[in-house]
């Protein structure tokens, strides 16, 4: 039987925001004003969510890995304290972008490219052992319902407008079939009229047209 997998989604998401972040770092125009301020005010959002992560895991998910097996943790919170000093520079460097006069930005452009690198490079490692080692462990650990019961209090925890920014974060990163899997799973515990607010704000903006009239027929079936 297949176990519940409380990685997947986000860590799916995230990868896609990151890579897809990096990729317009590399692309852009640096002298066009309007563009540079978009594109380094997506990077402090992505910022943001991805240090919000980080605490989601260490209050629930660290904390009941703690309690069954002390020590679990060690590694995750010095990837996650190495993140925490990687976000202040990374701010640093989006700061001496912004101070930079356009025609002088193709420096501290490419120091802020570089560093974003190294924080994506250490953060997809980072989600990669977690889904290869803590996730396994949880498994061993935990019963279903009470990994269901954590994430549904990660969730929780969530301001309303942060979750549909990680959701629209998550929902465009699934295949097909995973997309209509999860979402099933979101309109079997939401009511109605949160799950509407859900489709609208999240998932129609994150999708293709035709993706996401794919995905309404697959969840009518």
């Amino acid at each position: 039987m297949k176990r519940h997998d409380l990685y997947a989604p986000i860590h799916k998401g995230l990868r896609l925001a990151l890579s897809d972040l990096l990729v317009r770092l590399g692309q852009a125009d640096y002298a066009d004003p309007a563009a540079t301020a978009d594109l380094l005010g997506a990077l402090r959002r992505q910022l943001v969510l991805s240090a919000s992560h980080l605490h989601h895991e260490e209050v629930e998910i660290h904390t009941a890995l703690e309690a069954r097996a002390p020590g679990s943790t060690i590694t995750l919170e010095a990837d996650h304290d190495h993140h925490r000093r990687a976000f202040v520079a990374l701010e640093a460097a989006i700061a001496a972008v912004e101070a930079a006069p356009p025609a002088e930005r193709a420096a501290p452009a490419r120091e802020l490219y570089l560093a974003f690198s190294q924080f994506v490079a250490a953060d997809f490692a980072h989600m990669a052992e977690e889904e290869l080692t803590i996730l396994p462990l949880l498994h061993r650990l935990f019963h279903d319902d009470e990994l269901i019961a954590i994430e549904a209090r990660i969730v929780g925890a969530i301001p309303p407008e942060k979750t549909m920014a990680y959701l629209g974060l998550m929902v465009p990163a699934m295949n097909p079939a995973e997309r209509v899997a999860f979402l099933a799973f979101v309109r079997a515990g939401a009511p109605a009229e949160m799950f509407e607010a859900v489709l609208d704000n999240a998932v129609r903006p994150s999708l293709s047209a035709q993706d996401y009239e794919a995905l309404e027929l697959a969840l009518a079936a």
